[in-house]
């Protein structure tokens, strides 16, 4: 089947393998050498281009509100979907008429795509469409391992909300190790002050690289999106202690994994993480589950036979 992947990103053409910063919107449509177009050039496109098209929906809709983006999509395409991008439930605090406007376009679609399970019934519920997981991926053709021995540990995120960055700080105090975090643009000032050691921007290729220097991995993050997080440290076999309902959390770290807001049980596995025994039974978990449910054949896999539904 002929794939198109639209967005607000501005390239046009299939992303290389070798890609710098492959996070997981460029690592899909590289792996199933699928086609990107800006979704504000659909128009541009012959009819009936592509078999399969997939939108992810600008967040800023100004970008779109008077672009005939849908009507264009089911010109070009002949099944067209939407794939999920952060939580199912941030569009609610959108202003209400963008709210309605992003539910209808959803109605629109043929079927949706999403992150997790949770989402899965989440928009099954919402629309009563055809839904499939969207499996997070990665592409490991140029992936390095540090040299650097692994020691201390890396928190999923920064001091609000969405993150949970003050749990996953607290929690990751019981390691006696020292506490490294993403940096994002929600970071407030004042966490520079504590003895976190925050990591700059960096691109994917990069973060993967550093990532390796870690020996543990907390993210209590109730924000529920594509996972990555929990994905990069299963490629490096670092235990990473997270919340239930998180697909790549739930399958590839079921040892680690707690109820949400749960961090009682949380602080309880972190302290037995410092066990030798204990650590050693998580690695070899989660080596067998990554290659169980999360290489790049598996996502081919999984890929098909939503294919051969459609």
């Amino acid at each position: 089947m002929k794939i198109a992947f639209f967005s607000e990103a501005g390239y046009t053409g299939t992303p290389p393998r070798n890609h710098l910063n492959a996070r997981v919107d460029i690592a899909w449509p590289a792996i199933l050498e699928a086609t990107h177009h800006p979704v504000t050039a659909i128009h541009t496109l012959p009819k009936d281009t592509y078999d399969i098209g997939i939108l992810i929906i600008p967040k800023n809709k100004e970008v779109v509100r008077n672009y005939p983006m849908v009507e264009e999509l089911k010109r070009v395409c002949n099944k067209i979907a939407t794939v999920q991008e952060g939580a199912h439930w941030y569009f609610q605090d959108y202003e209400i008429t963008d709210q309605i406007w992003y539910f209808n376009v959803l109605m629109e679609m043929d079927f949706l795509l999403a992150h997790n399970q949770s989402d899965l019934r989440y928009y099954t519920g919402l629309t009563g469409k055809q839904v499939f997981v969207m499996p997070t991926v990665m592409i490991e053709d140029n992936v390095r391992k540090s040299n650097v021995k692994p020691e201390g540990v890396v928190i999923g995120g920064n001091w609000v909300s969405v993150y949970g960055g003050f749990d996953s700080y607290t929690i990751a105090q019981e390691l006696n190790e020292p506490i490294y975090a993403l940096t994002t643009g929600r970071m407030k000032s004042e966490e520079t002050l504590t003895d976190i050691n925050h990591l700059p921007w960096m691109q994917w290729s990069d973060w993967i690289t550093k990532l390796s220097e870690f020996k543990y991995a907390v993210q209590l993050q109730k924000t529920f999106s594509a996972g990555t997080f929990a994905l990069n440290c299963a490629l490096w076999k670092i235990p990473c202690v997270g919340y239930r309902g998180l697909d790549t959390q739930e399958i590839l770290h079921p040892l680690t994994t707690v109820e949400v807001s749960d961090l009682e049980h949380a602080r309880e596995i972190v302290r037995k993480l410092k066990t030798k025994e204990f650590y050693k039974s998580c690695q070899e978990v989660i080596e067998k589950q990554y290659k169980t449910y999360y290489t790049e054949d598996k996502f081919l896999e999984k890929w098909k036979k939503i294919e051969e539904t459609l």
